[in-house]
């Protein structure tokens, strides 16, 4: 029996097959489009789902869509109505879409899959609960999911055991702790929806000094977790954007244009809502823990991207272990949609083994055999040799080893927004320099952003605090204190992007300003091919520690196919690019242009 679940139409849409029950394929529509947080019909995606069980829509026994439309249209109404006058601008925007296809889901799946079956409709946070308690290794949970907003649910808690899922409590819009950190997101310049991992990043480089204010001007925060906003300085219920001049006027002036440089406003406001965020999430997983008494914690939602947050969880509250949805925000809905189906609506029995998760270390995107990525490379006159696994394996790691940045195309594509070890570029975390080299050179980006390490399983609490497995790099943990470099009693007096070119421990490029990193371990039980590359390297330098980040560049999507991994190599600075068994050196490739042929070859089915 095979189930589609599907979610789109706010960002991340995404589709994601399962087959009796396995969960067998899953990915996002912006890998397909190219268009970074696609959120339109996931088509691209429901095909690629289908084509890789080799089945139609017509052999699909239920299609699972991750909310309920009709309920969530009747927020938006009631929220324009209790807001009118103000809020009739924002109800004119979105009626458009509402009426045009957001209020006929059932239609629209029949007429884009030519589907003829049933479709179910579970609310959000429970297609957010079920992503995240069916797939993890536990067989009994609480789970917490925290998000901007579904239906009207922002904030949801619950167990799951069995094959079945109960919600025990709300919180409902506005008070909403994924729209509070998108409103400083908006606020210090970024984007909503897709950049609040980056005021994440930001926040070391702060000061706390809004803390305070926060919490006496916007949030009535409770001891459960439970929290009220004050809307008098927000405007999503009813304006065109998250904050209003009030806001301004508490937080020392406008917000910060696009773009713009960065102050030290900037920096202490990420510091401050993140302490506040964390606060928060802390409260909310120990009420959690003294409703359920259980063990064992799930977590989903966009929120659950929150891997500072995430770590202190683990480290502070009650709970002995923790499991987080890799594709924690949208996109993992259309994952939970179709376990809610199978599990909860089927009542099909649900079977964990300890210790184990059922997501296939969240590769479950398309693979390209080395016939298809020759065929690419040849045709497109690109200079390549072609190696054996040993022979591969062992020059990537010299490569790494020599302060090279290499792209890594290999097997499946990572489902969810992290790189994983199939679409990466890797790099030496020993290297002072690589941080900026890849931050400016390769991705394009701004230069505070922090690089993630791959480290192997068996030697994590070598380099980090951490016990645990954390192999969606989803938990933030920080450097042991063996490996910290003490700074000068100059730096420790410096403030702001000051402190970014400090060397902080012998594995510089993945230590943040405040010693931390946000890990993955790595296994070969999951990525056999990546673990062995790092053992080389480890073998070969006595570091098992290397920089992971996602194989794209500022503004783009994560590549999927080669033709895209090559265009990405040529557009920057890397020095080397492995796809399969291929290894191709930039210096020896033939001069790189984008006419519009070549783009039309480039979008690969």
């Amino acid at each position: 029996m095979h189930i589609l679940g599907i979610s789109c139409f706010y960002h991340d849409s995404a589709a994601a097959l399962l087959k009796d029950g396995a969960i067998i394929a899953a990915a996002q529509e912006e890998r397909f489009t190219r268009k970074k947080h696609d959120f339109g019909f996931p088509v691209h995606a429901a095909e690629y789902c289908l084509r890789s069980a080799g089945i139609t829509a017509a052999d699909l026994a239920y299609i699972a869509f991750y909310d309920k439309p009709l309920l969530k249209f009747e927020r938006i109404l009631e929220t324009s109505l209790a807001m009118a006058p103000k809020g009739i601008s924002s109800f004119l925007m979105a009626m458009p879409l509402w009426l045009k296809e957001k209020l006929w889901i059932p239609s629209l799946i029949r007429e884009e899959l030519r589907y003829t079956g049933p479709i179910l409709f579970p609310e959000h946070h429970e297609s957010h609960a079920a992503s995240a308690f069916f797939p993890s290794p536990f067989d009994r949970a609480a789970f917490l999911t925290m998000d901007g907003v579904g239906e009207w649910a922002t904030t949801s808690y619950g167990t799951g055991s069995g094959n079945d899922i109960h919600i025990l409590a709300d919180l409902n819009f506005p008070h909403s702790i994924g729209l509070l950190y998108s409103a400083f997101t908006y606020f210090t310049g970024f984007k909503v929806n897709s950049a609040e991992y980056k005021v994440m990043g930001l926040a070391p480089y702060g000061e706390p000094r809004f803390v305070q204010t926060i919490y006496d001007h916007l949030l009535d925060l409770k001891p459960d977790g439970s929290f009220r906003m004050n809307m008098e300085y927000f405007d999503y219920c009813a304006g065109l954007r998250m904050t209003n001049d009030r806001f301004s006027a508490l937080f020392e002036g406008p917000p910060r244009e696009p773009e713009s440089p960065l102050t030290q406003r900037e920096m202490d406001l990420a510091r401050s809502l993140q302490e506040v965020t964390e606060e928060i999430m802390l409260r909310m997983a120990r009420h959690v823990h003294a409703e359920t008494s259980e063990r064992n914690l799930v977590l989903a939602g966009g929120v659950a991207l929150n891997c500072v947050g995430n770590g202190r969880i683990l480290r502070e509250s009650p709970f002995e272990n923790i499991w987080i949805q890799p594709a924690a925000g949208d996109a993992g809905g259309a994952l939970g949609a179709a376990l809610y189906a199978w599990h909860v609506y089927l009542e099909k029995d649900r079977t964990t083994v300890p210790g184990r998760d059922s997501q296939s270390g969240s590769l479950l995107g398309p693979a390209f055999s080395d016939e298809e990525i020759e065929d690419f490379l040849t045709t497109h006159h690109a200079v390549y040799r072609k190696l054996s696994r040993e022979d591969l394996l062992e020059e990537v790691a010299d490569l790494i080893a020599g302060e090279n940045v290499v792209g890594w195309h290999q097997g499946r594509m990572e489902f969810g927004p992290r790189a994983l070890g199939a679409r990466s570029i890797l790099g030496d975390a020993r290297s002072p320099k690589m941080q900026g080299v890849m931050n400016l050179k390769i991705k394009f980006r701004e230069s505070f952003r922090p690089f993630a390490p791959s480290v192997l399983r068996e030697h994590v609490s070598e380099y980090f605090e951490m016990e645990c497995d954390s192999p969606y790099m989803l938990l933030v943990a920080p450097v042991v204190n063996k490996r910290r470099i003490a700074m000068t009693g100059d730096e420790e007096h410096l403030f702001g992007i000051e402190k970014l070119n400090i060397p902080r421990s012998d594995i510089p490029a993945v230590t943040h300003v405040d010693y931390s990193a946000r890990v993955q371990t790595v296994t070969r039980d999951t990525n056999p091919l990546f673990a062995e590359l790092i053992e080389r390297f480890y073998r070969k330098t006595g570091c098992p520690v290397i920089i992971n980040t996602s194989f794209n560049v500022r503004g783009e999507p994560i590549v999927c196919t080669p033709a895209e991994a090559y265009r990405c190599f040529m557009r920057t600075q890397m020095d080397a690019l492995v796809m399969g068994h291929y290894l191709l050196a930039k210096k020896d490739q033939p001069e790189f242009t984008e006419d519009s042929s070549w783009m039309q070859e480039f979008a690969l089915d």
